[in-house]
């Protein structure tokens, strides 16, 4: 929230952490300049009312003596030269209430500005919301010749929104819709779940002004990493949510109920069908080779989708070395 008016402030009416609503009265900025002016302007559009009046008697009264002269000189009772003189009072007069009556619209104008200028030494909250910073304490001066400066700031915690920067490696699989999760670091269990609102088309790297920046080393290359923000909104009812909060969000790029997993330390070489190597030990203890087809993959884990069963197991890690342990002890049964 902005000041629109200079001046000290004399009344702060909410503290750190107060709920407050729209059109409440949040602070007061000393009226004594902005009145002044107000009173200045009243004053000026009054003079300039009482010489209308002024200037519409001798309008009347130039009106009255020019059909009195243009009766007598129809009848040539009269000369040209006073039907003429009679004629350049009224079209004067004329001309003077005219611009007296631009001079009270433009005084007018300048006491409505005034009086709005004045209003704006009451600094009214523009929506509801929790004062989350006092910028300018109460005493101190704030000038808004050239830019509105901040009195406080006002958040709607109900409903929060968070930007998830997103690694350009990832940005051509996110799409506005996709079902997400994050968590906190206050509570990294607890996940919260939304859908992506949309995803900024350019990073925030485009805002920055290059014009007058030096030109990047190395050929003109950057190794500098590029993020686009995801964008989301998530219900904060119980305001555990506060702002500048740190979030790690992960996108949903597919989904299967019941998949059959194994850890992605299990998978070995690749073959030109894109099938996976593993090491399965089987009912008597010794390792073999399989190659199975793979699903999603997390990182973590992946979806097994055809050579493996339920319950059977597989060598995580290293499995060369139980593999010869295997070999040895099938050479010494023999």
């Amino acid at each position: 929230m902005g000041a629109q008016a200079s001046g000290r402030i004399i009344a702060m009416h909410v503290a750190l952490g107060d709920q407050v609503r729209q059109g409440q009265l949040i602070a007061e900025i000393d009226p004594s300049t902005q009145r002044n002016a107000l009173q200045n302007a009243q004053v000026v559009l009054i003079q300039h009312r009482a010489e209308r009046a002024s200037r519409g008697a001798a309008l009347r009264q130039a009106e009255v003596v020019f059909k009195r002269s243009a009766a007598t000189w129809e009848q040539h009772l009269t000369s040209r030269a006073d039907y003429d003189a009679a004629r350049a009072t009224l079209e004067g007069a004329q001309a003077d209430v005219e611009a007296l009556d631009a001079q009270i619209h433009a005084a007018q104008i300048a006491v409505d500005l005034a009086r709005v200028t004045l209003g704006y030494t009451k600094v009214i909250a523009p929506m509801s919301g929790t004062v989350i910073a006092i910028v300018t304490p109460e005493g101190q001066t704030v000038n808004a010749v050239q830019a509105a400066p901040t009195i406080v700031k006002l958040a709607d915690l109900e409903t929060m929104t968070v930007k998830a920067r997103i690694s350009e490696a990832d940005v051509p699989n996110v799409h506005p819709g996709q079902g997400l999760y994050f968590t906190i670091l206050a509570d990294p269990i607890h996940r919260y779940y939304a859908r992506l609102r949309a995803v900024e088309p350019a990073p925030d790297t485009v805002s920055v002004d290059t014009v007058n920046m030096p030109p990047v080393s190395n050929g003109g290359n950057s190794n500098a990493a590029v993020y686009y923000n995801g964008m989301f909104e998530v219900s904060n009812s119980e305001h555990v949510l506060q702002p500048s909060m740190t979030a790690q969000v992960n996108i949903v790029l597919g989904e299967e109920k019941s998949a059959l997993n194994i850890p992605i330390s299990a998978l070995g070489d690749t073959d030109v069908d894109g099938r996976r190597s593993v090491s399965v030990v089987d009912a008597v203890g010794h390792v073999e080779t399989r190659w199975i087809k793979v699903g999603l993959n997390t990182n973590a884990v992946v979806q097994v989708l055809e050579g493996l069963k339920a319950n059977e197991i597989v060598v995580v890690g290293d499995s060369a070395r139980l593999e010869a342990a295997d070999a040895a002890a099938k050479q010494d049964s023999e």
